[in-house]
């Protein structure tokens, strides 16, 4: 996906639609094929909603109350700000301490 074009992703720009999870499965992001994402976090459903674009591998979030993130693909791993996430049908090849991931 592109920032001109929700949505559409050239051939250059990492496919990124679908769920991601930290390891301890806390955090739940998914990422809509219409350039949306809706955040889970432990029990709380919903709990970060907006935009986001790619560009390559980079990604620029904002969410809606104008809070922007970015975060980057790297090795089929997705690292957003501070968190780690896997695909949620790809399990991690680690395991994180408790509380790893959290914010």
């Amino acid at each position: 996906m592109t920032a001109n074009a929700p949505g559409h992703r050239d051939g250059d720009d990492a496919d990124v639609v679908g769920m991601w999870v930290t390891a301890d499965g806390h955090i739940r992001q998914e990422l809509l094929p219409d350039g949306r994402y809706d955040e889970a976090r432990g029990d709380r459903r919903s709990a970060y909603t907006g935009r986001y674009t790619v560009t390559g591998s980079h990604l620029d979030y904002v969410d809606g109350t104008g809070f922007t993130a970015t975060g980057e693909l790297r090795d089929g791993v997705l690292h957003h700000e501070h968190l780690v996430l896997y695909r949620a049908d790809v399990q991690p090849t680690r395991t994180l301490p408790p509380g790893a991931g959290r914010r």
